[in-house]
This record gives structure tokens, C-alpha cells and sequence, in this order.
């Protein structure tokens, strides 16, 4: 895992990347994730589509930066594992309330 300084709830995001249940300790009860155009919304929907991602592609993923824009925390992520095109760097989109995941967009 890389060096940079990331807020609670996004290190705990990335730290249990392969871990639904862990991972949905990270989101508000009513968090939404968009991964290329694909809406999940809520707890269960999130858990169920990073179990069956995490099943199907193998994928680590490696913050490597990190800005701020629009209250959002941005973070540019090195992601490896089986699909086409790895590896691949992705942004990841949070926006943060309480100290939770609010929302995540995925793209390229």
C-alpha cells in the first residue's frame, strides 16, 4: 500500500478491498457507488458488487495520489488483476460525510 497521507474512510476502503463486509463498514447506510456508469446503491447493493468483482477480476488496487476538488478527495489508483488492459490507473471520486463514504465514482 503506498505512502500517502488518505482520510480514515478511504484507507479503510482500500485496506479492505477484498473484504465486503469490512468494506461496507467504510459507507454511510445510504452511500451510493457509480463504477463505470453502473449505480449501487446502499450497503447491500455495494457489498454484493464488490464480492462478485473481487471474484470475478482478482484486482488489487494501489493509491498513488491524492487532490481535493469540489469537497471531493480524489485519488488516483493503480489497479492490477485479471481483466483486459491491466494494469490500469483508475480515479476514484469520494465525497466524505461524517466521516464515512458518501459516494464513489470509479472511472478511467
Amino acid at each position: 500500500m503506498s505512502t500517502l497521507n488518505l482520510p480514515e474512510p478511504i484507507a479503510a476502503y482500500f485496506a479492505a478491498e477484498h473484504n465486503p463486509a469490512a468494506l461496507a463498514n467504510c459507507f454511510t447506510p445510504h452511500a451510493v457507488m457509480t463504477d463505470f456508469g453502473h449505480r449501487y446503491a446502499g450497503i447491500d447493493a455495494i457489498k454484493a458488487f464488490v464480492a462478485e468483482v473481487s471474484a470475478k477480476y482478482s484486482a488489487t488496487s494501489e493509491p498513488i495520489a491524492i487532490d481535493r476538488e469540489d469537497g471531493c478527495q480524489l485519488v488516483r489508483t493503480r489497479v492490477t488483476g485479471n481483466f483486459p488492459g491491466s494494469p490500469t490507473v483508475l480515479l476514484y471520486r469520494f465525497r466524505l460525510e461524517r466521516g464515512l463514504i458518501a459516494s464513489l465514482e470509479i472511472t478511467a
